[in-house]
């Protein structure tokens, strides 16, 4: 008998250590925006989104392990205290919510241009990485996902061949032009219905 409760013990320890674990480890986000200030005085980083809000993040200077960045992301972006351009168009990887946030990482996407559409989504095909969308004006446009197009959902940031909208699912897409075709590079999920 007491063999049983010291492994169902033991079990239920492991448990609660893996919750803690989990817990204790903050989720990212991320927004497209561009790059308006560096202060390496403050450690801090001047962006304006694509809606136009101003907003400044906190470089993070030391993880201690708390933050872990998806390794499809952690290929294409550099640390947050590193390679930042004024100017430059970037994605940014965060923790934190409103003016607690602190930049994990980035993302330069270039000069531009790039185009920026809120709407619903009338359609994806997951098997030709196509997502469409009838805009606020009632037109419909269409974008290619490609496997770094950076999706941020409420459950933190992810690549773009994880995205499953749903018809109807409120979103904002920054893209930029390849091939002829729009490819989005930012698909913003946390919009009100």
């Amino acid at each position: 008998m007491s063999r049983g409760l010291f492994r169902i013990c033991f079990l239920a320890g492991c448990l609660l250590l893996a919750s803690f674990a989990a817990a204790a480890q903050d989720v990212i986000h991320a927004l497209a925006a561009t790059i308006t200030s560096v202060d390496s005085t403050a450690k801090t980083i001047g962006l304006t989104t694509d809606t136009g809000s101003e907003l400044t993040f906190r470089e993070l200077l030391n993880s201690h392990g708390k933050v872990i960045l998806d390794k499809n992301f952690r290929a294409d972006a550099a640390p947050a205290d590193e390679s930042k351009i004024v100017g430059e168009h970037a994605i940014v990887f965060y923790i934190g919510v409103g003016n607690l946030r602190t930049a994990v990482a980035l993302r330069n996407i270039g000069l531009g241009p790039f185009t920026t559409s809120a709407g619903k989504v009338v359609s994806f095909s997951k098997r030709d990485h196509l997502l469409s969308i009838t805009n606020q004006s009632g037109e419909a446009q269409s974008f290619q996902i490609a496997s770094d197009t950076v999706v941020d959902t409420e459950m933190g940031a992810l690549g773009g061949v994880e995205f499953k909208p749903a018809k109807g699912d409120p979103v904002r897409v920054t893209a930029g032009q390849s091939n002829g075709n729009l490819t989005a590079l930012f698909i913003d999920t946390l919009l009100p219905n």
